[in-house]
C-alpha cells in the first residue's frame, strides 16, 4: 500500500479528550420471512455492543462481510433506531428522540458511504451536491453558500472552477468520494462515520483519501468511526480498533496492541490472512486459519459465537458467553474469550491462568 500519514502512536491528537459518542448495550434485530425453503426468523444483526469515541479519536471497526458493521453505524445514526440500548452523542440521548429533534443533532454527525456514485445524484452538479446540506440547514445566504462550497472543494483537493460545474457522473471514483467528503464537512460536524468509504477505490486513491481524512482530523479535531473489512488499511488511520464477529465485539484495544499481539483467535486469523511482502518479517503470524462458514445470524451459536470455527473451543465456550475483559497490563486491551491467544512471551491469557476466564 502507498505510504499514508502516520498511524496511531505518531498522532498529534490521539483522542484524549472527553467522550463525544457513548454507545451502551446497543442491540439491533430484524424480522425476515421465510420463503423458497429459506428459514425465516429474527436476525440478530448487532447484540449488546458498547463503546466510546473520544473527541479527536478514530475508532476502527473491522470484521468479515456480514459481521454487523454497517448495521451498527446505521443504528448509531438512528437509521433505523436500535431495538434497545443507548446512543449518547455530545451529551444528548439519540434513542427515542423525535425525528424533528434529531435534525439539528445530525448536522454534527455526518456519514460517508461506501459507493461514492450511489451516494450522490449523478445528474447533479458538484456545486449542488456540496451545497445541499447548507440549503437543508438554511445556512447563510446565496453568496455565503457559494463561497462555502468553493472553500470545501478546495479543502478536499478539487478546483472549484473546474469541478464545481461538472456533474457527478463525469467524475472518477476518487473525485466523487472527495465530493462526498466535502458534502459531509459542509456543516462543520464533530464526527464523521465512514462506512467502507475507501473499499471501492483503487490502492493509490485509497492512500490519497486516507491522507485527506488524517489532514482533516488534524485541522479540525474531527472524530471518526471508520468501518472497513481490511485490517491493514484500518491500522493506518485508527487510534483504537474494535473487531466484530456475528454482531458482537470480540476484541477492542489500541491499534498497535491489536496488531502486535492479538488475543482473540478470530483477530489472529484475520491478521494471518493479510498478504505479507516478507513472510519472514516481524509481526504475529501463526498460520492459524478459520474453518467453515459464519453461522446464520438468525440462529447464532450459544455461548461464544465464534466457537464453531475456533481451534481452541471447549465445552465452556458453548454454555457461557464471554464478556469483554481487560487483558493487557494497562487495561486498555479488551478481549471476549475464555481462552485467549498466548502472549508474545508464551504466557497464557487471563482465562487460561485459572480456568475461570477472570482477569
Amino acid at each position: 500500500m502507498p505510504e499514508v500519514l502516520p498511524a496511531a502512536g505518531g498522532r498529534e491528537t490521539n483522542g484524549q479528550g472527553p467522550n463525544l459518542l457513548e454507545v451502551r448495550n446497543l442491540t439491533q434485530t430484524f424480522t425476515v420471512r421465510g420463503r423458497g425453503g429459506v428459514k425465516g426468523g429474527e436476525v440478530q444483526a448487532v447484540t449488546d455492543v458498547s463503546f466510546d469515541v473520544r473527541k479527536g479519536e478514530t475508532l476502527g471497526v473491522v470484521g468479515e462481510t456480514g459481521s454487523g458493521k454497517s448495521t451498527l453505524v446505521q443504528s448509531v445514526l438512528q437509521a433505523p433506531p436500535p431495538r434497545s440500548g443507548s446512543v449518547v452523542f455530545q451529551g444528548v440521548e439519540l434513542v427515542g428522540t423525535p425525528r424533528r429533534e434529531l435534525l439539528p443533532l445530525r448536522r454534527h454527525l455526518q456519514m460517508i458511504f461506501q459507493d461514492p456514485y450511489n451516494s450522490v445524484d449523478p445528474k447533479w452538479r458538484v456545486s449542488q451536491i456540496v451545497e445541499e446540506p447548507l440549503l437543508a440547514a438554511k445556512a447563510g445566504g446565496r453568496a455565503e453558500r457559494r463561497a462555502r462550497v468553493d472553500e470545501l472543494l478546495d479543502l478536499v483537493g478539487l478546483d472549484p472552477r473546474q469541478h464545481g460545474p461538472r456533474r457527478a457522473r463525469e467524475l472518477s471514483g476518487g473525485q466523487c468520494q472527495r465530493v462526498a467528503i466535502a458534502r459531509a464537512l459542509a456543516l462543520n460536524p464533530a464526527m464523521i462515520i465512514a462506512d467502507e468509504a475507501v473499499s471501492s477505490l483503487d490502492v493509490l486513491v485509497q492512500a490519497q483519501v486516507l491522507n485527506l481524512f488524517e489532514h482533516l482530523r488534524r485541522e479540525f479535531g474531527l472524530s471518526y468511526l471508520f468501518v472497513a473489512h481490511d485490517l491493514a488499511l484500518v491500522k493506518q488511520v485508527s487510534d483504537r480498533v474494535a473487531v466484530m464477529y456475528l454482531g458482537r465485539f470480540c476484541e477492542v484495544g489500541p491499534a498497535e496492541s491489536i496488531y502486535r499481539e492479538p488475543m482473540h483467535h478470530y483477530t489472529r486469523a484475520l491478521l494471518d490472512a493479510i498478504p505479507r511482502p516478507d513472510p519472514e518479517g516481524d509481526g504475529p503470524q501463526t498460520g492459524e486459519t478459520i474453518s467453515g462458514e459464519p453461522p446464520s445470524p438468525i440462529d447464532p451459536p450459544s455461548g461464544c459465537r465464534f466457537r464453531t470455527r475456533c481451534p481452541r473451543a471447549e465445552e465452556r465456550c458453548a454454555t457461557e458467553t464471554p464478556e469483554l475483559r481487560p487483558a493487557g497490563p494497562d487495561g486498555a486491551h479488551l478481549v471476549a474469550c475464555h481462552f485467549p491467544v498466548l502472549g508474545a512471551a508464551g504466557e497464557p491469557g487471563a482465562g487460561e491462568q485459572d480456568g475461570s476466564g477472570g482477569v
